[in-house]
């Protein structure tokens, strides 16, 4: 018996010959996909179904892929009110200092809600960030994340690895009502690496991967350290290779792709975000190591310096999306960010004809899996991969008139409109509704837990607006002289 028979939707495919197939139908059968085509077709020949899902009015697409998030970030997204700095320290105080378990499960719980309900099955999230805050001084932070991705029905692959030199790194510990100081070397963070690469890396089997991570290094952190670098790096490299996971770091830019290259970090099993104002030798670094770039176009650092994700895929190099997480000021909308890409680059060549909405789409389905090493089970609709399949309804005023679909849905789409969610051949979300969990519960939890950490950090403060929102043109913070 055919488990889920989906009915009459139009099927952006993105299989190899990227067909759109009006009136379509997907069969579903032991959590793999087993046909796509016309619904005349296929659904006289499934028999009997034990879920039949009629898409009238809907847009069927491989689930969503954010190859680049932060966890903890769901629960710090808008403090500060715009002042970056301001965020930064309040994310390396929380992040070390002030949060517990729970703080982590409560905002995991939050991201994959919010994720579940913009149609994003798969992400790969950093455990922290800011100014390279990660919580890998020990095995239950990461496993609450994990574990609240079980709950949730998606597929995570969460990153881990050491801060940022010098150590020892100083974190705070907080459980039952006491505190401990804690402090930790590189090596006692890889071991908590290793240990969640033991427990958790299965993003297929159990949806839960591990990612192996080392802050971004500069030519001129070689200048002193060089030693201490070099041995991190090939302590990292040498791990990933032993278990074969992925490889990710955050915020490049001129000269540290290059770099990483000689430290022997690249390869295929390599995503590296934000990638700015990159130089030749980055540009060579990443065609001779098959290295992944991850775009995030509407994430700060896209302001202070632009990622020529066009130019670069014409050099043949992997350019994928991901959202930089839920902070200072975004979200998992993928659409979002997919809009944002086009305008992005349209405006810097002062060309409509860049990046159209076809490319877009490849960046955050079929690309995205490429990315991770999963394009032969996930990224399309197509016979013998996972059922990780959403529907957008297309039936509403801005979506409208019914005509061109892949248009609309990178344009003018966006994650209000996904009506179902479906991973691993289990229906999680259906008429908006998740199935699943208790989302009155989850945000809930997600306050709680925020005004904690803020009541002992004693950061409250920037949970508040300021009255400068008003009224200027330019707000200034962080002590910004007026008229600059």
């Amino acid at each position: 018996m055919t488990d889920i028979l989906i009915r009459h939707v139009t099927a952006v495919t993105l299989d190899s010959r990227r067909r759109v197939l009006e009136d379509a139908a997907i069969a579903v059968e032991d959590r793999r996909i087993v046909a796509v085509g016309p619904d005349s077709e296929v659904a006289p020949r499934r028999g009997e179904a034990a879920e039949i899902l009629e898409g009238q009015g809907m847009a069927a697409l491989p689930g969503l892929i954010d190859c680049h998030s932060h966890a903890g970030h769901g629960l710090v997204r808008s403090l500060g009110a715009g002042d970056g700095a301001a965020w930064s320290r309040a994310c390396a105080e929380i992040y070390a200092r002030h949060s517990t378990v729970e703080f982590w499960r409560a905002e995991a719980r939050l991201a994959l809600l919010e994720r579940l309900k913009a149609g994003v099955t798969t992400a790969l999230t950093l455990l922290g960030g800011g100014d390279d805050i990660y919580r890998s001084d020990h095995p239950d932070f990461g496993d609450a994340h994990c574990e609240a991705t079980l709950e949730s029905g998606l597929r995570t692959i969460l990153a881990v690895g050491p801060n940022h030199r010098p150590f020892p790194q100083r974190y705070r510990r907080i459980g039952d009502g006491a505190a401990e100081e804690v402090e930790l070397g590189f090596g006692e963070q890889l071991a908590v690496s290793r240990e969640l690469i033991r427990r958790w890396n299965d993003v297929l089997g159990r949806r839960t991967g591990i990612c192996l991570l080392l802050p971004v290094y500069y030519p001129r952190d070689m200048q002193e350290g060089a030693g201490e670098v070099r041995e991190m790096a090939g302590a990292v490299a040498a791990l990933r290779a032993e278990h074969g996971v992925l490889f990710t770091q955050d915020g490049h830019a001129a000269g540290s792709i290059a770099l990483a290259r000689e430290l022997g970090l690249l390869g295929p099993f390599a995503l590296l975000s934000h990638s700015v104002d990159l130089a030749p030798e980055d540009v060579a670094a990443l065609k001779a190591t098959g290295a992944h770039v991850v775009h995030n176009p509407s994430a700060i650092r896209s302001i202070y310096g632009r990622c020529p994700a066009p130019e670069l895929m014409d050099e043949g190099v992997s350019v994928v999306i991901g959202s930089d997480a839920t902070a200072p000021d975004r979200g998992y909308d993928m659409f979002r960010h997919m809009a944002q890409c086009m305008h992005y680059h349209r405006r810097h060549f002062r060309d409509a004809a860049w990046m159209p909405p076809g490319k877009v789409l490849e960046m955050t389905t079929v690309g995205a899996a490429r990315a991770l090493g999963l394009d032969d089970q996930l990224g399309s609709l197509e016979p013998g991969k996972k059922a990780d399949i959403v529907l957008v309804d297309m039936r509403k005023p801005h979506l409208y008139p019914p005509n061109m679909p892949v248009t609309r849905l990178a344009h003018f789409a966006n994650a209000a409109d996904v009506d179902t969610v479906i991973v691993d051949g289990r229906v999680l979300m259906r008429g908006r509704e998740a199935l699943g969990v208790d989302e009155d519960a989850i945000l809930d939890d997600a306050s709680t837990e925020l005004a904690l950490a803020l009541e002992r950090s004693g950061l409250g403060h920037l949970a508040e607006e300021p009255d400068e929102l008003w009224s200027v043109n330019r707000r200034y913070v962080g002590g910004e002289p007026p008229g600059r």
